[in-house]
């Protein structure tokens, strides 16, 4: 029994002499892919310059050899794209791995890199690139534009709120490995599903008190007076901000348009319809 008890022992204390990797290394990952994963985005890798920079400490401490270094950092310079608050699971599981393994984790890391980065990447642009930033940055404009400051408070706070999150990420990933996105792979799907419905919820109810359009025309004919928004508001209210809406949205979906051409293309509407008093 008391050999055992030893054996435990050394077995505990030799996992603790092997162990490369600590808090100050997991942070100095954690805050380079936080602030640099975009950093030279391309085309043909592109996160992977930035997923390499923000694994260097790592490996700098985990390979002594130099040319295990060099085909670790060729490993992580291959193409890579996540959302950068779920994308820190990645890094944190591919710390845990390359410090057991080693040298001996190269086809495992990849693997992992190119399993998960594709489900947390839909996880992570619903949660935190659309529904988070919909939410309380249209909150924070709405309130801007009523002269209120507090939204932009609750929107610095909810920034905040996703770096907490991307640093508990990143210690999931490193502590869990990807045991974790297999054992909750479907709440994450039914959490993305449902976080989906809310951001077009927020979305529909601010279309009518963001945008400001209507029609001034009005006819009239004797005593007959016809107000034209006043029909549209009985046919649907808010007709005209929702066209604007939906016309933005088609023109997204066109060839050769962006954002910004789109941008253009409202404004020079705009314009025109205003000049000729069909939108006031």
């Amino acid at each position: 029994m008391q050999m055992k008890m030893n054996n435990v022992v050394e077995k505990e204390t030799q996992i603790l002499d092997d162990k490369k990797l600590d808090n100050k290394i997991i942070n100095k990952v954690f805050r380079r892919w936080l602030l640099a994963s975009q950093t030279a985005w391309n085309y043909e890798k592109m996160q992977g310059l930035g997923y390499c920079f923000a694994m260097m400490p790592a490996l700098r401490k985990i390979y002594k050899k130099e040319d295990e270094l060099n085909e670790a950092v060729k490993n992580h310079l291959q193409f890579f794209n996540c959302n950068v608050v779920t994308g820190q699971f990645i890094l944190g599981a591919n710390l845990a791995i390359e410090e057991a393994e080693g040298a001996k984790s190269k086809d495992a890391v990849a693997a992992i890199k190119t399993g998960l980065m594709g489900p947390l990447a839909g996880i992570g642009d619903t949660l935190f690139g659309v529904t988070l930033n919909t939410v309380f940055g249209s909150i924070a404009a709405y309130m801007a534009l009523q002269g209120s400051s507090i939204g932009c408070y609750l929107w610095i706070i909810a920034n905040i709120v996703k770096i907490v999150i991307s640093k508990g990420f990143i210690k999931a990933g490193y502590k869990q490995g990807v045991k974790l996105v297999s054992s909750i792979g479907g709440v994450l799907k039914n959490v993305a599903e449902s976080a989906s419905m809310l951001g077009l919820m927020v979305i529909g109810g601010l279309i009518p008190t963001v945008i400001k359009a209507k029609v001034p025309y009005v006819y009239t004919s004797g005593k007959v007076k016809l107000v034209a928004q006043e029909m549209l508001d009985k046919i649907m209210p808010a007709l005209v901000p929702l066209a604007i809406v939906g016309l933005t949205y088609w023109l997204l979906g066109r060839k050769n348009m962006n954002s910004t051409r789109v941008i253009i293309v409202l404004i020079i509407l705009s314009i025109v319809s205003f000049n000729l008093k069909i939108l006031g």
